[in-house]
C-alpha cells in the first residue's frame, strides 16, 4: 500500500530532475570531469543530485538520503532515498540516450520500491515488487525460455574481465541469440519491458543497484549477484526472466 501511495511522489522527483538534466543532454563543451574512482561527472549529475535531495528534504524531512555524487544524510532513518541522478553519464555526454535517474526508497535497509526515469524519452518505469509500470501501462519481462532464441545485455564487456569469469561469459555469448553492450540503466529497462532477455553487469555500486530489483521483481523477473545472492548486499548483477535465470547463472559461474 505504502509503495502505491509513494508513486505519485516518484514522478514529481522523475520530473524535477528531467528538468535539470534536458538542457544539458546533447550540448557541446560538456565538461566532464573524473572522480577519484575514475569515473566521469557532469555539472548535470551534481545539479540533478542536489535537486532531488532538496524535493525529498521538503517533503520528508525524517527520511534518510543515499546518493552518488554527494555524502549520506541521515542514512540509518527508517526510511532512505538511494539515487543516482545520472546512471550512464558516458552515455549522456556522448548524447546517446541509454541513461537514466535511479530513484529507490528504502524501508529498513531493503527497496520498497524504485524508477527508472529516461527524461529524453519521457519513459517512466516504476516497480514495487508486485508489479512495474511504464508510463502508468504495466509491463512484464519475456517468456523465452531457450538461450539460444535470448537477448543478453551488458554495459560494458571490458568490466566483465576484471571483475568476472570472461571465458565464461564469452562461452555464454555463444549460446544467446544476440548480444548488445546496451547498458546501464537502460538495459534493465528493456529487461523488464520484454524487449530484452538477460540483463548482467559484473560490478556495481548501491545506487545503481537498490532501484533495478524492484523493477525487475515488479515485472515478473529474477534478480541476484553474480553468484545468485541477494542482490541489495551484493556489487554485481545478473537478471533475467524466470525461465532462464538459473541457466545464465549456471554458465557465468561454470
Amino acid at each position: 500500500m505504502l509503495a502505491e501511495k509513494i508513486k505519485p511522489f516518484f514522478k514529481e522527483l522523475a520530473e524535477c530532475s528531467g528538468k535539470v538534466i534536458r538542457p544539458f543532454f546533447g550540448t557541446e563543451n560538456l565538461a566532464v570531469e573524473m572522480k577519484e574512482d575514475e569515473t566521469p561527472v557532469t555539472l548535470a549529475d551534481r545539479q540533478a543530485e542536489k535537486v532531488l535531495r532538496e524535493h525529498i528534504r521538503r517533503n520528508y524531512p525524517k527520511h534518510g538520503i543515499k546518493g552518488e555524487e554527494f555524502p549520506d544524510e541521515n542514512a540509518d532513518a527508517e526510511f532512505v532515498w538511494v539515487l543516482d541522478p545520472i546512471d550512464g553519464t558516458i552515455s549522456f555526454t556522448h548524447g546517446c540516450p541509454l541513461f537514466g535517474t535511479l530513484i529507490c526508497l528504502l524501508h529498513e535497509g531493503k527497496p520498497l520500491a524504485g524508477a527508472i526515469h529516461q527524461p529524453i524519452l519521457n519513459q517512466f518505469l516504476y516497480g514495487d515488487g508486485k508489479e512495474t509500470s511504464l508510463n502508468n501501462r504495466p509491463v512484464m519481462v519475456s517468456e523465452t525460455t531457450s538461450l539460444s532464441e535470448a537477448t543478453l545485455l551488458t554495459t560494458d564487456l571490458e568490466n566483465v574481465g576484471r571483475y568476472q569469469n570472461a571465458t565464461a561469459f564469452e562461452a555464454l555469448i555463444d549460446k544467446v541469440k544476440l548480444f548488445r553492450t546496451w547498458g546501464d540503466c537502460y538495459g534493465y529497462h528493456l529487461l523488464a519491458t520484454g524487449n530484452a532477455d538477460i540483463m548482467v553487469d559484473p560490478v556495481l555500486k548501491p545506487w545503481d543497484i537498490m532501484a533495478l530489483i524492484p523493477v525487475v521483481q515488479g515485472a515478473g523477473g529474477v534478480i541476484t549477484t553474480w553468484d545468485g545472492n541477494e542482490p541489495s548486499t551484493g556489487d554485481s548483477i545478473v537478471a533475467a526472466n524466470r525461465f532462464i535465470h538459473g541457466r545464465v547463472l549456471e554458465a557465468l559461474n561454470a
